[in-house]
């Protein structure tokens, strides 16, 4: 039914398209001076629309009209490193915000000193998967730290990964039960109220690949459970699609370590401030309006690219 609305849509959306485009022909027909205002601006706001539609149509992968699952993980760096993947955690939150997605934070796990040193969101929405895609790999940040006595400059990294959220209806991931290794814990806090006294956490470990998922942020043990599967589910998926292309890609990208000459992107706040993607050279001066959840740029030249 998702599918059905979601197509539905579409389809009245550029049947409305079409009727205004006619209607913009036929008042051009009438050849009335008094309108040309009128019939300037209508053709404007049409052109203005084509343009979307056609950064819309770039958005034709297999799963990227399907909500998306961002993980951060600190990199190389410490405790900068771990403030990095924090500051990151705000950027999508906020651009998320932006556009009106829910989000919703599967697993957290904070640093020693500050920031986090990994998280998972869960992101709905309409195309969240096509759009964050552009964001898989390694991103830099430049600047003066705040963690450094003598305020040098340090780099720090940090890894983003997507990958789509795969529903129950799935046949083409399917979870022997026998293959599954589930370990339930306390959920770890800042201390006081915040440090669960119940066992809820989950760890899942999927014996025949190894891959092992922690989810901890819910208070109900069979809520973590639960998305303890979806991310699993969706991991399993992209090391399916990794396999059937024979090399080490698939969704998520090559996977590489968060450190030097990886990254994807680099956001300099010192001696200059600059960000820039070196996928395509796009950029922006304005880092803290990048910071503040502004990627829509960045996700368009990367669809551009990746479509060309």
């Amino acid at each position: 039914m998702k599918k059905v609305t979601a197509l539905q849509d579409e389809t009245e959306s550029w049947q409305l398209f079409d009727t205004q485009l006619h209607d913009l022909f036929e008042l051009a027909e009438m050849d009335d001076a008094s309108i040309l205002g009128e019939l300037e601006s209508e053709i404007d706001a049409l052109e203005k629309d084509l343009e979307k539609r056609a950064f819309r149509a770039m958005l034709s992968g297999k799963y990227d009209r399907e909500d998306a699952l961002l993980a951060i993980h600190a990199g190389a760096g410490g405790t900068d490193s771990q403030d990095w993947a924090e500051m990151l955690q705000r950027m999508y939150l906020r651009w998320a915000e932006r556009r009106g997605y829910k989000v919703d934070v599967l697993d957290l796990t904070v640093g020693e000193e500050a920031g986090i040193k990994s998280c998972t969101l869960a992101i709905s929405g309409s195309y969240a998967f096509g759009y964050l895609r552009s964001e898989k790999g390694t991103h830099r940040l430049v600047r003066l730290s705040p963690f450094d006595a003598a305020s040098r400059r340090h780099t720090s990294f940090a890894l983003v990964e997507i990958l789509p959220q795969i529903g129950d209806d799935d046949v083409d991931i399917a979870i022997n039960a026998k293959d599954l290794r589930v370990d339930v814990y306390k959920s770890s806090g800042a201390g006081g109220q915040s440090v669960q006294k119940n066992s809820t956490a989950v760890r899942m470990t999927h014996i025949p690949t190894g891959i092992v998922v922690t989810c901890q942020n819910e208070r109900s043990q069979l809520q973590n459970r639960e998305n303890a599967l979806k991310v699993l589910k969706a991991r399993l998926l992209e090391l399916k699609e990794a396999e059937q292309k024979e090399e080490l890609e698939g969704l998520r990208g090559e996977y590489t370590k968060a450190e030097w000459g990886s990254q994807i992107r680099s956001y300099v706040l010192h001696p200059y401030q600059l960000v820039k993607d070196h996928r395509n050279d796009f950029e922006m001066g304005n880092t803290q309006a990048v910071l503040d959840g502004d990627l829509d740029g960045f996700m368009e030249a990367y669809l551009k690219m990746a479509s060309s």
